[in-house]
């Protein structure tokens, strides 16, 4: 079947899918942007339905987390929970137009629609079902900001819910598992690392203090970390790998090839297992910073920094408060082996605040963040079905 961009007719519960996961990938909603396209998109939809949304935004209002309520204002009921925003294209090599839903068979390629546009429109799909379902306890639909980033918009979220006079049950943030039940995830910790060197000319950069130098040996001191507690794996973990793990993911700094580098900046993370601290092993970091790279930069140039800053610290999912949303979806799904994956969400937040959450949605993380990611229109159909489920189980 040629490609084309997918531009279904009116019909069924899957064309109506399709051809609103259509409209979300258009949206460029890429992580630290302005909301206001998509967001905008959603309460209209939402408010065609005869829907209130309230919106809870950042700082400087560019960015805003979607809650809305479907059926009767008491107690209980279920959270849908999803993520508007999606990983940049750049550097990527792709067969189709990444922000154009395509259709190659039954597969629908486009920037977020496995990573979450899809479980989005599965579940603004389904309003009208749930609103003639006889909802007995509500749907909760509330729809992040910046969770690729870090889930910024997660403690934005959870402040305007403390004060909703609702308190939900269940929490089910819908990322792509293949519709298995995932009660745990590692956590993560964002860091960035900032070095002021001094820029001479590189006829003699024993004068200067090389910023990228200086970051190729911490960098190095935190692969030498790395593969400690990789020779240490936890028995019987459940999560692979079964250790904490680092990744460097952006490196930059210098101006020319002929001057010592005056400055480097480089972002970092550090996923810990579930329970386990990163305290200990960032202050590792931060130490050999301090005491061993920083005393030679000064010497040369007083004005010498390294700065190592945590930009937002991601909470783990462990099962500590799982049980109440896994016997939910092992209700609906009939499924009801307990998984993990290694990847976070915004259920570790939803948990620390002290909500039964787990993590189940159609698709698979392995084409997340790729290029010519997809969905299937099978996927697809499971998501509604889910939705489906729910709206029966809540009206029980």
């Amino acid at each position: 079947m040629p490609d084309t961009p997918f531009n279904a007719p009116p019909g069924d519960m899957l064309d109506r899918a399709a051809e609103i996961l259509a409209r979300l990938v258009a949206f460029e909603s890429l992580s630290g942007r302005p909301t206001h396209g998509i967001v905008g998109y959603i309460t209209d939809y939402l408010q065609a339905h005869g829907i209130e949304a309230t919106l809870s935004y950042d700082t400087v209002g560019e960015r805003a987390n979607v809650f809305a309520t479907i059926g009767p204002q008491v107690d209980g009921g279920v959270v849908l929970n999803g993520h508007t925003d999606v990983v940049p294209v750049d550097g990527q090599e792709w067969a189709t137009a990444p922000f154009t839903l395509t259709r190659q068979g039954d597969r629908l390629h486009g920037r977020g629609s496995v990573d979450m546009k899809g479980f989005l429109a599965c579940v603004l799909a389904s309003i009208p079902l749930f609103q003639t379902a006889g909802l007995r306890r509500p749907v909760h639909i509330a729809f992040t900001y910046d969770e690729e980033t870090g889930g910024h918009g997660m403690p934005v979220l959870l402040e305007q819910m403390a004060g909703y006079p609702l308190r939900p049950e269940v929490v089910i943030v819908g990322e792509p598992t293949g519709m298995d039940i995932v009660t745990g995830h590692k956590g993560g910790t964002e860091m960035r690392t900032e070095i002021t060197g001094h820029a001479v000319h590189s006829c003699d950069p024993t004068r200067g203090v090389n910023a990228i130098s200086t970051a190729m040996r911490l960098i190095a001191k935190i692969e030498e970390i790395g593969a400690r507690i990789a020779a240490s794996p936890v028995a019987d973990s459940p999560y692979f790998p079964p250790y904490g793990t680092f990744n460097i993911g952006t490196i930059e700094g210098g101006v020319a090839r002929n001057a010592t580098a005056g400055w480097c900046n480089f972002d970092w993370e550090y996923r810990p297992l579930p329970g386990e601290s990163s305290r200990a092993v960032i202050a590792e970091i931060e130490d050999y910073a301090t005491s061993v790279l920083l005393p030679p930069m000064r010497a040369i140039a007083p004005e010498a920094r390294i700065d190592i800053l945590t930009e937002v610290a991601v909470p783990g999912l462990d099962d500590r408060n799982a049980e109440t949303a896994a016997t939910f979806v092992a209700d609906v799904t009939g499924r009801n082996s307990h998984n993990v994956v290694s990847f976070g969400t915004d259920a570790g937040y939803f948990s620390d605040a002290g909500f039964s959450a787990v993590v189940c949605g159609p698709g698979s993380i392995d084409r997340a963040h790729a290029p010519d990611e997809y969905i299937t229109l099978g996927e697809l159909q499971q998501g509604l079905d889910f939705m489906a489920g729910i709206a029966r189980r809540l009206s029980a």
